[in-house]
Parts: structure tokens; C-alpha cells; sequence
């Protein structure tokens, strides 16, 4: 018994860590969120590239890193820093010519199957750090609102977590996919999903206080995406025969193992938003 309230204390401890960090960085200012999500996407980055050294892969590391964070820079707001506003308009074109100096790398590297190599190179990029780019235009015109939004969509992928859980404990028979998660049921996943939505009406009225459609097509959304993430980061950690992605986070695993589900959903978020703030720009 001992050893299990232990293991919990140490549980909850780095849970209630990564809590502060993560809501203190985003709430506080744009160089807290900046700098937190820049530190994340490059642990996830390294996290990826040994998952897929497990795979069999070996992929080219140091132009992986640096086209990461060119791709990170390139999504930054130019009045963060002074200094962007000359050098982003030379840095924007980079990362979409950096796939194929990848594979230019590949075609002279004497390493095994450079092909594999390159696209796992590229996956990285793709999977680790671009979504968490994308959460620099997950914006609208006003900074306040900027990181309510941010908070609001984790707090549905947390509401979704935690009501799937307790759906599948409670109500949970039909497996969804046991070969990738055998502990995920349809009934906790639907629990999940519909206590989600009620989140969102109570995120949309005492968080946000706007945008009331917006915040349905999230509720909805979010916690459907939020679900496929984590599927997806299962398959990966399967395939490759691990049981977390890293071991930064004493028993909660590694930077992939907290933020599959943001991850997943991040790029169809910046899609939504991007599209209803431009509506509500040109026909307000």
C-alpha cells in the first residue's frame, strides 16, 4: 500500500506541476506561451525521433531540428520581437523548401534506408511541432481573447479526458479498438463527448462570454479529435513496442504522452478559426 500511495503522491505532485506551467505560461503573457510551446515542441520533436528509431528509422536529427524551429519561428506574432519584423519575411520561405533538402541530405547520406529516414525526418516536423505552431494563429484581434481561447480548448480536452475515463469505468462493455487501446470503450468515449459539449456551453458563458456558435462547433469537435489523438499516439508507442514516449513527467510518461491530444486537434482548431474569424470580419 505504501509503495501505491508513493506512486500516487509522485503522480499527483507532477501533475499539479505541469498544471501551473502550462496554465501560468499561457495565461501570463505571449513570451510565457511562446517560450513554454517552443521548449515542448522540441522534446516532442526528440521524443519522435526515438519512437522512431524503435521503428527502425534513422532519422537526420540535426536539419530535423533546425527546420523545427524555423517552422516554429515562421508562426510567431512579429511584434513579439522587434527583430522578427526583418528577419521573418527571409526566414517564412524556409521550411517549405527544408522536405527537400531532407531528402537531398538523404540522397548523399551512406546511412541505411534513406528514404524511411527522410520521411520520418519530416513526420517529426509535421507531428511535433507544427501543431504547436499553429497555436500562435489560433488567435483574434484581441490578446485577451487569445488566450481564453487556448485555455478553453484545453480545458475541453481535459473535461474529455476525464469524462471518458469515468464513462468507460462506469458504463464501459464495447471495446473501440482494442489492438491500439485495449482499455477504451464506445461508452466512455460517447460520455466524454456529450459532457464535453455541456463544458463548452459553460466555457462559451462564464470564460469566453462570445462567440456562442463557435464554442458548440468546439464542443462537438474537440472532444471527437481530442479522442483520435491519443488513438493515434497509442498506435505509434504500440508499433514501436514502448509503453510512454519519455519519461519527463514522473508517472504521467513524456511530452507526446500529455499532448497527443492537442496535437491532433490543434490544426483542425486553427482551421475552424481561422475560417469564423474571417466571416465574422467581413460580414460584422
Amino acid at each position: 500500500m505504501a509503495l501505491h500511495l508513493k506512486t500516487l503522491g509522485i503522480r499527483s505532485l507532477s501533475a499539479a506541476v505541469f498544471v501551473i506551467l502550462l496554465v501560468g505560461s499561457v495565461m501570463c503573457n505571449y513570451f510565457s506561451f511562446t517560450l513554454f510551446f517552443f521548449v515542448v515542441s522540441m522534446i516532442g520533436l526528440h521524443e519522435f525521433y526515438k519512437i522512431a528509431e524503435k521503428l527502425g528509422a534513422q532519422p537526420y536529427k540535426v536539419i530535423g531540428f533546425v527546420s523545427g524551429i524555423l517552422t516554429y519561428i515562421v508562426f510567431l506574432n512579429i511584434g513579439f520581437l522587434a527583430y522578427l519584423v526583418v528577419i521573418k519575411p527571409i526566414l517564412t520561405p524556409l521550411p517549405f523548401i527544408m522536405p527537400f533538402i531532407i531528402f537531398a541530405v538523404a540522397l548523399f547520406s551512406k546511412r541505411a534506408n534513406p528514404i524511411q529516414n527522410a520521411l520520418f525526418t519530416i513526420a517529426g516536423i509535421i507531428y511535433a511541432v507544427l501543431p504547436f505552431a499553429l497555436l500562435h494563429n489560433i488567435q483574434s484581434f484581441n490578446e485577451e481573447l487569445f488566450s481564453k481561447r487556448i485555455m478553453g480548448i484545453i480545458f475541453l480536452i481535459w473535461s474529455n479526458d476525464t469524462f471518458a475515463y469515468l464513462g468507460g469505468s462506469l458504463f464501459g462493455k464495447h471495446k473501440m479498438i482494442p489492438r491500439i487501446s485495449p482499455g477504451k470503450t464506445w461508452e466512455g468515449t460517447i460520455f466524454g463527448i456529450l459532457m464535453t459539449v455541456g463544458v463548452s456551453f459553460l466555457i462559451q458563458k462564464f470564460w469566453i462570454k462570445s462567440d456562442e456558435v463557435l464554442w458548440i462547433i468546439f464542443g462537438v469537435s474537440v472532444p471527437i479529435l481530442a479522442t483520435i489523438g491519443d488513438l493515434v499516439e497509442s498506435m505509434l508507442k504500440r508499433q514501436a513496442g514502448i509503453k510512454d514516449s519519455g519519461n519527463i513527467m514522473p508517472g504521467h510518461g513524456g511530452i507526446l504522452d500529455r499532448f497527443d491530444s492537442l496535437i491532433f486537434v490543434s490544426p483542425f482548431v486553427f482551421v475552424i478559426l481561422t475560417v469564423y474569424d474571417i466571416n465574422r470580419f467581413l460580414f460584422s
